[in-house]
């Protein structure tokens, strides 16, 4: 039995949960109950080990337990996203402040690591749920604690924990009724219970590694031998995209071939490489998440890369992206000055929805949303750009306020969230905004009016699912209302008729209709035309949102 871990044991260990979260990504995410596209949990959790990962990576072979628990709290801090990675840094935050100033840790230590990260857990949660990570994390830290009682050796007791925890999660399935309903397990808790089998793995010897292939193509042209004006096409775009089911790639083969060349796809059964050279990558992207989730991107300027040869510099690409953001963050932080009172930082996706919100006076705009939760250290740099005393944060999605309140705790400067759920309540939410009130009347003001707007989205599902009464199959659309699920059709028509009634039937007097990015123009046009008809009373505003996987984002009041 392995009696005791060092610091580089414990950086292989969260080295081994990061890539044991990236190899089960896809099971954990197939996991959540209602299948809408987004940044779902084994994404959220591996993304944010994944920030540690990278760090400890780059520590020295001889770093400290005290170093590398500090270096993963930090980490992990910073990279979290989504409400289960916050829960998980809360969760590994523990090891940071139990293990300080200690050489090795044994059972007992893991236990009381263990604890601390949960009690900080709970405290960060309003409202805790039974039947989610942080019950499992409960009652393994429970018999941590226990078993350590017994034989303090780490191996042991991570082991035996193991076993509290696997029984914890099947039993989530009777503790949540959704979960229930759908017959499945906790995602969150079954990523938790990933983490320690990938810890004990890597106490015995075997560290995990991951099987995802994250390599982009890195295809190099010899610069020297021409001009960059020679370059016809001047982003080298590659992307990763986990494809739907019995979908051909054809379409998608036409369509690159005519916006670039260099075109390369290759493909399994579960996803689709592409390698283009293009001077519009955003239309590729986009292009190609009508054929499945957009897993990793590459985008790299062939021109600049061609200019810093030619000028006897090295070439720029996304290798560097580390040191440019540092590089940018230090210009930017130079360059901030206060020079106002209140500002505001707002989280959304799609080029119209964030002028909207800068209309209406938004300082900073996180890209994000439904579609890949922003980090934590995302929303902080925004709120650090911001040139305002107090700024007020819109996280827009419920999964993102927790993150946005991290960053609130980590700012040099008074932040406060507004809970925004939605779009539309973050929009409704500036319309109450009045930058001459002091900021506790701002603060009441914005969030008590949230809950007068009514949220209404079309998407499409993911994945097969039964759902609250409804048996839903993949790409159906999906109507939401209110995160609610309110119908699900193959017909979008009958979907939307289905909202316009029952604004109608509500007497809302504004609606305001944001169509998607993949939304022609003269299909909203009829949709606006839908809603004029079945609620005369209400004045109808039609804008493009050019948000992404959401055909129609709509707003009634």
């Amino acid at each position: 039995m392995i009696q005791t871990i060092d610091g580089a044991s414990f950086r292989r260990l969260i080295c081994s949960a990061a890539a044991a979260v990236d190899n089960n990504c896809q099971k954990i995410n197939e996991l959540n109950v209602f299948p809408v596209p987004d940044g779902d949990t084994g994404t959220n959790m591996g993304m944010t080990l994944g920030a540690a990962a990278t760090d400890l990576s780059k520590a020295p072979q001889d770093i400290t337990l005290t170093k590398a628990a500090d270096m993963t709290a930090s980490a992990l801090l910073r990279g979290a996203r989504g409400n289960s990675g916050v829960i998980l840094s809360l969760l590994f935050r523990g090891f940071s402040s139990a293990w300080k100033g200690k050489l090795s840790a044994d059972g007992r230590d893991f236990a009381a690591a263990l604890t601390t990260g949960v009690d900080a857990a709970y405290k960060a949660v309003m409202k805790p749920a039974e039947g989610t990570i942080l019950t499992v994390s409960r009652l393994t830290a429970d018999a941590a604690r226990a078993l350590a009682d017994n034989c303090a050796d780490i191996e042991y007791v991570v082991e035996q924990s193991i076993e509290t925890a696997r029984a914890a999660l099947e039993n989530t399935v009777n503790q949540n009724p959704v979960l229930k309903k759908a017959g499945v397990v906790d995602a969150g808790g079954m990523g938790f219970v990933v983490i320690l089998e990938a810890m004990l793995s890597s106490l015995r010897g075997n560290d995990v590694v991951s099987t995802v292939d994250h390599a982009a193509v890195n295809e190099q042209a010899d610069f020297a031998q021409f001009d960059s004006e020679d370059i016809t096409f001047a982003f080298d775009t590659v992307f990763i995209v986990r494809k739907f089911k019995d979908v051909s790639l054809e379409p998608l083969r036409h369509f690159l071939d005519g916006i670039g060349d260099s075109l390369v796809i290759g493909e399994d059964d579960e996803a689709f490489k592409v390698h283009v050279h293009t001077n519009i990558p955003g239309d590729a992207l986009s292009e190609a998440q009508k054929y499945g989730t957009l897993e990793l991107a590459k985008i790299e300027n062939m021109r600049m890369q061609h200019d810093d040869l030619a000028a006897g510099r090295a070439a720029r690409s996304t290798d560097d992206l580390e040191q440019i953001e540092q590089e940018l963050e230090a210009q930017e932080g130079a360059a901030v000055e206060i020079t106002k009172e209140y500002g505001v930082v707002a989280v959304c996706a799609g080029a119209g929805l964030a002028d909207v919100f800068r209309d209406l006076g938004v300082d900073q705009i996180v890209e994000g949303g439904q579609t890949m939760n922003p980090s934590t250290q995302d929303i902080l740099r925004a709120v650090e750009l911001t040139p305002a005393e107090t700024v007020f944060v819109l996280p827009n999605n419920k999964n993102i306020i927790l993150a946005a309140q991290q960053a609130a705790e980590l700012a040099d400067k008074p932040v406060i969230v507004i809970a925004s759920k939605t779009v539309p309540q973050g929009i409704t939410a500036m319309l109450n905004f009045d930058p001459s009130l002091p900021a506790e009347d701002n603060t009441a003001a914005m969030s008590d009016c949230l809950d007068t707007v009514t949220t209404m989205q079309i998407t499409y599902a993911a994945r097969d699912s039964d759902f609250d009464g409804h048996q839903i199959a993949e790409g159906d659309y999906l109507a939401l209302c209110n995160g609610a699920l309110m119908g699900t059709s193959r017909d979008l028509h009958a979907l939307l008729r289905m909202m316009a009634e029952k604004v109608g039937a509500e007497g809302k007097e504004f609606v305001n209709i944001f169509y998607g990015a993949d939304t022609p123009q003269e299909d909203a046009e009829q949709t606006a035309a839908l809603f004029a008809e079945l609620a005369p009373q209400a004045e109808i505003n039609l804008l493009s949102g050019g948000q992404p996987i959401y055909y129609y984002l709509i707003s009634a009041e």
